[in-house]
């Protein structure tokens, strides 16, 4: 099983989103941690140090709980461009989608860091 694939059975995702929406967040996260324009998982951990946000990334890599990010904060590390092009590619308004990412980002981040270490294809 993916880092992605459990996100697809979320019950705040369906609740937020409908099923539809619920299939689509895990390839928005992949598209933002991975393959999009965005440079893949270590470029967004360096973007989220770059703007302050250092101790929520730790607190996702490592081990215990991870801290939380606000919507507003992804939306500004992310660049709002981004989430409107994101958004719009999945008809997902982006208010909606900027909170979303900001719930599962930090999750997604500690799955994809097992031992408190990003994997070097990342």
């Amino acid at each position: 099983m993916g880092i992605l694939d459990s996100l697809e059975n979320s019950p705040e995702l369906k609740g937020m989103l409908g099923q539809l929406g619920a299939a689509v967040i895990p390839v928005v996260l992949g598209e933002v941690m991975g393959n999009g324009g965005q440079g893949g998982l270590s470029a967004i951990v360096a973007k989220l140090e770059q703007a302050g946000l250092g101790e929520q990334v730790k607190s996702w890599i490592g081990s215990g709980q991870n801290l939380p990010i606000t919507a507003e904060q992804l939306q500004q590390v992310l660049g709002s461009d981004t989430v409107k092009q994101l958004a719009a590619r999945f008809n997902i308004p982006v208010d909606q989608l900027s909170q979303i990412l900001a719930q599962q980002l930090p999750a997604a981040v500690d799955s994809a860091s097992p031992n408190g270490k990003l994997p070097h294809t990342a």
